[in-house]
């Protein structure tokens, strides 16, 4: 009985003693246990901030406030990225492709008057050109109809009137076959003999049809009025002229053909 006593008692006393080495083994245990956690605490803290390093520029969004287009406002923690946060300026809230297209439109519109002016100033150019021809023709067919009117003799007058009658129209061509009868008399009795000399031509007025010329004829008559010997003589004449066929013709003459006797 004593012995049990005795060993109970030792157990107790070492309960009592291991019980505080137990109790500060715990509690070291513990710190341990709070700094680990503490650093771990302290490892994810510099993982997130380089993260925050690494993921550039954290933006915070203000309210457009008295702005009126409501631009975004962003501002740059420090440790961002210069060149991102430069690079994602401030979004245009404008329309480039508005721009785009009036500069075209203008464009079309300065393109197309560049080629109605073009075409107005070769329309121009090309009307001048044929009204330049139009005069040169004209002038040449007055100056070749000149020597007809005025060569001729009264002992051979049928190739005269033929050739009169040829080089004529309108209102002209029917006022000399009128009065070739009349006219045959008279240069026959007369014993007129007519021969052209100097002829100028000008140009009044012309257009690609028609032209009104100036001619003036001289020549040298002989007839029984001048006793067989010749005479200067002169006809001056106005010839309205029209293109018919490609030729130029005489329509009008305003002075009388047969020019005063020679005294």
């Amino acid at each position: 009985m004593s012995d049990d006593k005795s060993v109970e008692a030792g157990t107790g006393e070492a309960e009592e003693t291991v019980n505080p080495a137990a109790g500060a083994a715990d509690e070291k245990i513990a710190a341990a246990d709070s700094e680990a956690v503490a650093g771990e605490s302290k490892s994810a803290a510099a993982e997130s901030s380089s993260a925050a390093r690494d993921s550039g520029p954290t933006e915070s969004v203000k309210p457009g406030g008295d702005r009126p287009d409501g631009d975004v406002v962003r501002s740059v923690k420090p440790g961002g990225d210069p060149a991102r946060a430069g690079s994602e300026g401030p979004r245009s809230t404008s329309r480039p492709a508005r721009p785009l297209i009036a500069a075209l439109v203008a464009a079309a519109v300065l393109l197309l008057g560049a080629v109605g002016v073009a075409g107005y100033l070769f329309v121009q150019e090309r009307d001048k050109s044929a009204t330049l021809a139009a005069y040169e023709e004209a002038r040449q067919a007055a100056c070749r109809y000149a020597p007809v009117l005025a060569n001729y003799d009264a002992k051979n007058l049928d190739p005269y009137f033929s050739a009169v009658t040829a080089g004529a129209t309108g209102d002209w061509k029917r006022e000399f076959e009128t009065t070739t009868a009349e006219l045959r008399e008279a240069l026959v009795a007369g014993q007129v003999v007519s021969a052209a000399g100097d002829i100028q031509c000008a140009v009044k007025s012309a257009d690609e049809t028609s032209a009104e010329t100036v001619v003036v004829i001289g020549q040298t008559i002989s007839s029984l009025g001048t006793r067989g010997q010749p005479a200067p003589g002169q006809l001056s004449m106005v010839m309205r002229m029209q293109k018919i066929d490609g030729n130029w013709l005489v329509d009008q003459m305003i002075t009388p053909l047969a020019p005063s006797p020679a005294p």
